[in-house]
């Protein structure tokens, strides 16, 4: 019913900058809360940004003044523009997204909560 589907990650020199998008497509009727979250390599997931549904974000103490969470409604579709990288910031990026969608069959207004396939940033010189 819902899928999320992100882009833009890859090798980046450390300094440098990459925007991931993760765009939400389906009977989606409103979006909740969402967030990025990384993984390396036997590390657990942790989370990197996240946006309240009434918009105020929050960052992890890592990430703080380099990256920036932001959304665009009409568009459902969500950013996480990432600068100065640094070789600790190598992770699969993750999207997650909480929102409202129609599901097909009974057309009820469901809550769901999705995960995008995740997408590798690697930034090394």
């Amino acid at each position: 019913q819902v899928q999320l589907v992100e882009s833009g990650g890859g090798l980046a020199q450390p300094g440098g900058s990459l925007k991931l998008s993760c765009a939400a497509s389906g009977s989606i009727l409103s979006i909740n809360a969402m967030g990025w979250y990384r993984q390396s390599p036997g590390k657990q997931r942790e989370l990197v940004a996240a946006m309240a549904t009434g918009g105020s974000t929050n960052y992890a103490d890592s990430v703080k003044g380099r990256f920036t969470l932001s959304r665009d409604n009409a568009k459902n579709t969500m950013y996480l523009q990432m600068s100065s990288l640094k070789p600790e910031d190598t992770a699969v990026y993750y999207c997650n997204i909480d929102l409202y969608y129609r599901e097909p069959v009974w057309r009820q207004r469901t809550r769901g909560n999705y995960w995008g396939q995740g997408t590798q940033v690697t930034v090394s010189s």
